[in-house]
């Protein structure tokens, strides 16, 4: 594993480069996983040495990841845009109902609240108070 700290636009982001095979690339970017495609592929030898210019697309293209991620059992809520989680409003195993506020986050020195996209039952928050995340990281799963 490889890691990298990057300065975007004047914001910090820690990456880390946990595997690459082929066009694949699996990524950790502010603590939050992502599986991202490289535009050419790596040989397995040069993995560990080419990792350093995959990583700076990785950390731009990562919102687009989690969408593509998302598994059949459930839907998972993303951020709409970069900031910081002030409250995580609900608890797994809670069930919503569509356009229940599930979280708020502050981007831009404004509070944004995050909806539940349909009804459900939560089956997984992936962030935490204070957590910094970026547009499409994942919030909450509704099962």
């Amino acid at each position: 594993m490889k890691a990298y700290k990057f300065k975007i636009n004047g914001k910090e982001y820690n990456v880390a480069v946990n595997g690459i095979e082929g066009k694949n690339a699996d990524v950790t970017v502010n603590g939050v996983n992502y599986q991202v495609e490289l535009e050419n592929e790596v040989p397995a030898a040069a993995a560990a040495p080419a990792a350093a210019p995959a990583a700076a697309p990785a950390a731009q293209s990562a919102p687009e990841a989690p969408k593509a991620a998302a598994p059949a059992g459930g839907k998972k809520i993303g951020s709409p845009l970069p900031g910081v989680i002030i409250s995580v409003d609900v608890k797994e195993g809670q069930a919503v109902k569509r356009g229940q506020k599930v979280a708020v986050i502050e981007a831009m020195k404004m509070e944004n609240e995050i909806l539940a996209e349909c009804d459900g039952t939560i089956t997984a928050i992936h962030v935490s108070k204070g957590d910094s995340v970026l547009e499409g990281a994942d919030i909450v799963t509704i099962g």
